[in-house]
């Protein structure tokens, strides 16, 4: 039963979604926020009348919240599984990134620094076109590194 109701509310959720990002949709807001306007002299512009309006939209805001999200969510899916399918078939990407959404906070940090560094020697080098990989950094750090163990001895 739970597997039926989160396959109606994701179709639900794009029909929506799809609607409301229409200018019709638009349109439609636009109207009746007019409308309630021009009723305001009608009802001396009271505090019934304020509710409505304020009542009206918080109700809709709040469910939109979800409905947007549960968009969002399957379209950072597919984003990400379109990615991880063009690094998985790239023989020069990095693997190590397929799964980068998992990290935490801080690895991200660490691997952002690694690729504005990247960057940074390519404009350097004066080739933006030069491309560099992780593979190719770990190697050219190991090599230092047994470098500098060799001077070491």
């Amino acid at each position: 039963m739970a597997n039926s109701i989160s396959v109606l509310f994701e179709k639900f959720s794009a029909r929506a979604t799809k609607a409301t990002g229409k200018p019709a949709a638009f349109l439609l807001a636009l109207l009746l926020i007019i409308g309630w306007v021009v009723t305001g002299p009608i009802f001396h512009f009271s505090d019934t009348w304020q509710l409505v309006i304020n009542t009206g939209t918080t109700i809709i805001t709040f469910l939109m919240v979800f409905l947007i999200q549960q968009s969002q969510n399957k379209d950072t899916l597919a984003l990400q599984l379109k990615l991880n399918e063009l690094i998985a078939a790239s023989s020069k990407a990095s693997n190590r990134l397929i799964d980068v959404e998992d990290l935490s906070s801080e690895e991200l940090t660490i691997l952002k620094k690694f690729y504005v560094r990247l960057s940074e020697l390519s404009k350097i080098e004066g080739n933006i076109h030069q491309s560099h990989s992780v593979d190719e950094a770990n190697a050219l750090h190991e090599s230092k590194r047994k470098k500098g163990q060799e001077g070491t001895i």
